[in-house]
């Protein structure tokens, strides 16, 4: 089976999609299943199956890319971000990463209208073989939100990347909490800084803040134990996860909460939303708190500071939580998906 994957969010840079992609691709290849896993994208993406040189592959979801997909002989395309090609030509899998797009217009940019837009349509036109979600609360949503049939639709988590274990840290200053991720609307961050300051009127606390900034994000300037650090090669997130007193991530509402699993995987304590999707993928290893409100963030902040056997308790669920997640488990349940996408399309199912 010759698998393609759409590599267009590699082009973005940093950022969950692009992280998924990659680790999922290696994980396919590192089954040694004896399928081909290759990219396909429109974008400048090196290694990837790109269109060909006519004007008509311009136009590439309607054309390049079924063209492309022939071309190369593809058995099953994988939409990894809300899109398959408008023309059927073999089996499709589209990942549905969350359902933000169609919640809170204040979330997103004007990109993600495009989205909103074609991603029902293409559902409900049944050009998706199949659905991937990356939790079951997700699913759930996507099922009852498009109209979808439940059979055709599989929650597969992400994982945190093998990297990404404790490492010893030497004490650098002051204890910090920290936050990873992108700095946009969703993630709620103006509440965790105003939480954050409550805590450090009486406790000598960093707040460390490590991501990128979306261009609608809110402006956060370093100072007076606020450290911005913008985006951050992830060769570094293991000493800041380790060195963490903890983790916190006050995010409105996710598909999976990758960072989570992240801070877990390399020891540190997480204090997080209530969100479904988090409360799912932390398996009762997180503190969660009200993404609305100030005074539960604060107490559980405090806590976190003053209670050490709190802490050690927190590590150690979360080092426990973490171990169910893996990237050779996310491809071995994605290739399993793919398998039934094709027997669907050659209508063996």
């Amino acid at each position: 089976m010759k698998v393609a994957l759409d590599a267009t969010p590699l082009a973005g840079g940093t950022g969950g999609v692009p992280r998924y992609v990659r680790e999922l691709k290696r994980g396919l290849e590192g089954l040694g299943s004896g399928d081909t896993f290759l990219y396909m994208t429109d974008q400048a993406v090196e290694g990837a199956v790109g269109p060909g040189g006519g004007i008509l592959e311009r136009r590439w979801w309607m054309a390049g890319l079924p063209m492309a997909l022939r071309r190369m002989g593809v058995d099953v395309f994988h939409g990894t971000e809300f899109a398959v090609p408008y023309v059927r030509v073999c089996a499709t899998v589209m990942s549905v990463n969350d359902l933000s797009p169609w919640m809170d217009t204040s979330w997103h940019g004007a990109g993600v209208s495009r989205v909103r837009r074609r991603t029902p349509w293409l559902l409900r036109m049944g050009l998706a073989t199949m659905v991937v979600t990356l939790s079951e609360a997700v699913r759930r949503r996507a099922i009852a939100r498009f109209g979808l049939n439940g059979d055709r639709v599989v929650a597969v988590p992400l994982a945190a990347s093998p990297d990404l274990r404790p490492v010893t840290v030497l004490p650098d200053g002051e204890p910090y909490f920290l936050y990873v991720g992108t700095i946009e609307p969703r993630k709620n961050l103006p509440l965790l800084v105003e939480a954050w300051r409550a805590v450090r009127a009486r406790h000598r606390v960093r707040l460390v803040l490590a991501g990128r900034r979306r261009e609608d994000g809110p402006v956060f300037e370093s100072g007076d134990g606020l450290e911005v650090l913008g985006a951050v090669d992830e060769s570094a997130l293991a000493a800041l996860y380790s060195g963490a007193l903890a983790v916190a991530y006050p995010t409105f509402y996710e598909g999976f909460g990758l960072p989570v699993v992240e801070a877990m995987q390399c020891g540190a304590p997480v204090v997080t939303s209530m969100d479904e999707s988090v409360v799912e993928v932390s398996g009762g290893a997180a503190v969660h708190c009200d993404a609305n409100s100030v005074e539960e963030w604060v107490a559980a902040l405090t806590r976190i500071w003053e209670d050490a056997g709190w802490r050690g308790e927190l590590r150690a669920r979360g080092l426990e939580r973490a171990g169910a997640f893996s990237w050779e488990r996310t491809a071995r349940e994605t290739l399993a998906v793919y398998q039934k996408a094709e027997r669907l399309h050659r209508g063996y199912v």
